[in-house]
């Protein structure tokens, strides 16, 4: 009895992608089905980085696909395959990166930093190309959190710099640039062009995605950032606390103003377990960052525990991610990092590249 294509396809409309909660034939992941007899052999597409996804998916549909009727033999190969997304409009993209990730909270101290670096370490791990771009130009801690400081980039030609690179992740910051002790006495107009040329005269190695930690606020580099530069979209660190809270819903509205999609939010020391006797109390408050994604109707993407051991990896330059990564917390990581990836990938595909550049001679 030979199968059909129609019976393949209802088997996988019926299997449904843990990440995307979508079915593998509606999310356009099903390519180069082939039949022959009772043998099938098909793709899936992720659009999403998956290391740790590729094996539970390549099983998951070939079991359905081995329980239609007929089959004898499933041949399922599972791979990622990372595109650029559009961006703002008129905006280019940038040489060598595909998709830039802003990482903003609306004050200081809620652990943007940290998430940062942890959410590039994990798509890094999941399979990604990723680099990381400290745009906190005047308090610049990437350095420190990737074991860097002290280091300083490589020029080849005089006039472009090489990213430094730790765990895998193309980094560049100026903190590599300055002493760590000198304060950056910068006006608004030398803050931006530091970030401008950081951005454009990195010689960025074929990035899937670009982090960006933004410096906390809504200013100058904010700004820059929505006229100049394709950002994908960005990700709002916060804590549950109301004052931390109402800087966030600033910083996530300034985005919305200048057209930049919000991929969600994270909730940064949502819980205190103490270290001794196990009490588990919300130190900053309960469920801030839910409420606030409810309120503008976005992603929760994730919330983290108020725990020593990440700040303690992220001041030893060996993030939780790379640090720990057998422990809860490094799981939270790769979860917000495979959310995000995946709103990423639900986000229409930029055709920039597919049109031509149309030139206007006299003749």
């Amino acid at each position: 009895m030979s199968v059909t294509e129609q019976q393949v396809k209802a088997a996988l409309e019926n299997a449904v992608d843990p990440n995307t909660g979508k079915n593998f034939v509606a999310g356009k992941a099903l390519k180069n089905l082939k039949l022959d007899g009772g043998n099938v052999a098909f793709d899936i597409e992720l659009g999403y980085p998956a290391n740790s996804q590729i094996e539970i998916i390549r099983r998951q549909v070939t079991e359905a696909v081995a329980a239609v009727p007929g089959v004898a033999q499933v041949s399922a190969n599972v791979y990622s395959r990372i595109v650029a997304h559009s961006v703002q409009l008129g905006v280019k993209l940038l040489p060598g990166v595909k998709n830039i990730i802003a990482v903003a909270s609306g004050k200081g101290g809620v652990g943007k930093s940290t998430t940062a670096v942890n959410l590039a370490l994990a798509l890094a791990q999941e399979g990604a190309r990723v680099g990381i771009l400290d745009a906190d130009i005047y308090g610049p801690s990437q350095p420190q959190m990737l074991g860097l400081a002290g280091r300083q980039p490589d020029s080849k030609d005089g006039k472009t710099m090489e990213p430094l690179e730790a765990y895998g992740v193309q980094a560049i910051s100026i903190g590599f640039m300055v002493d760590v002790e000198t304060p950056m006495v910068w006006r608004g107009p030398m803050v931006v062009q530091a970030l401008d040329q950081m951005l454009n005269q990195t010689n960025w190695q074929d990035l899937d995605y670009l982090v960006v930690d933004m410096p906390p606020g809504t200013g100058d580099i904010q700004l820059s950032l929505a006229q100049k530069v394709p950002v994908t979209g960005a990700v709002i660190v916060t804590t549950p606390q109301d004052i931390a809270l109402i800087d966030a819903r600033k910083g996530l509205k300034m985005f919305e103003k200048v057209n930049i999609p919000i991929i969600g939010i994270v909730e940064n020391m949502s819980i205190h377990v103490c270290s001794n006797c196990g009490h588990a109390e919300h130190i900053f408050g309960e469920g801030g960052g839910e409420q606030m994604c409810k309120d503008y109707g976005t992603e929760f993407l994730g919330s983290l525990p108020l725990e020593m051991s990440i700040r303690q990896m992220a001041d030893g330059g060996k993030p939780t991610v790379v640090g720990a990564p057998e422990s809860k917390v490094a799981e939270i990581y790769r979860g917000i990092a495979r959310r995000v990836a995946v709103r990423i990938a639900e986000k229409a595909k930029d055709m920039s590249s597919k049109f031509p550049n149309i030139v206007v001679q006299n003749t």
